[in-house]
């Protein structure tokens, strides 16, 4: 069995958009916990078994996978039939990881560090900046509408989603503009907004 633990709006509605793009919505129990939110709100669930009290978490049977890019790449390994991912053998595999760990390793440190406007030496060697996300990202966008190609991907819905929920970081420049508008415009976008709305409501 399949259980994600979510907050709605939060860094795990992604996975909720993913869930809905991969067509397992049924197959995945969805469980609905808080969290402790930037502005003050929210607080640890005792429901919620993410030894950080964070979001999101996948169990599946019995066994936890965290971190965004983690379970992005559990699913679509483990449901390769609906192409949001890449499979071990396919020529662009290493580049699905890498966008994957990217995301992780780089993108949302830079994000969080120009939020908070901290700066500093060893941070721009290690993480780079925003200079730098923007010229990887347009680089690949010139050649390509999409992060893999022709078509959107696990990887456009990771890099995409900080510039959803954090329009104040998103640069502007057409390219990457453009890109999060074709990313934006799949029905599973929106639908992940009504899924947290109805969420929420309840």
């Amino acid at each position: 069995m399949l259980t994600l633990y979510h907050a709605p709006y939060s860094r795990s509605s992604r996975i909720i958009r993913l869930v809905m793009e991969l067509g397992i919505l049924d197959q995945v129990d969805i469980r609905i916990v808080d969290v402790a939110r930037n502005d003050g709100s929210g607080g640890a669930d005792p429901e919620n078994p993410h030894p950080e009290g964070k979001v999101p978490l996948l169990v599946h049977d019995g066994v936890e996978i965290w971190e965004s890019n983690a379970i992005m790449l559990y699913l679509t390994d483990m449901f390769p039939a609906a192409g949001l991912g890449r499979s071990v053998g396919e020529p662009d595999r290493g580049s699905y990881l890498s966008w994957l760990a990217w995301y992780g390793n780089v993108v949302e440190p830079v994000i969080v560090l120009q939020a908070a406007e901290l700066s500093h030496p060893i941070c721009q060697v290690t993480f780079r900046g925003m200079p730098e996300v923007v010229a990887r990202l347009t680089a690949q966008l010139k050649k390509t509408p999409f992060l893999l190609g022709d078509s959107f991907s696990a990887a456009d819905l990771l890099l995409v989603s900080p510039f959803v929920w954090a329009q104040h970081a998103t640069p502007d420049v057409e390219l990457v503009r453009d890109w999060i508008a074709r990313c934006q415009a799949l029905p599973s976008a929106q639908a992940a907004a009504e899924f947290d709305q109805a969420a929420v409501k309840a």
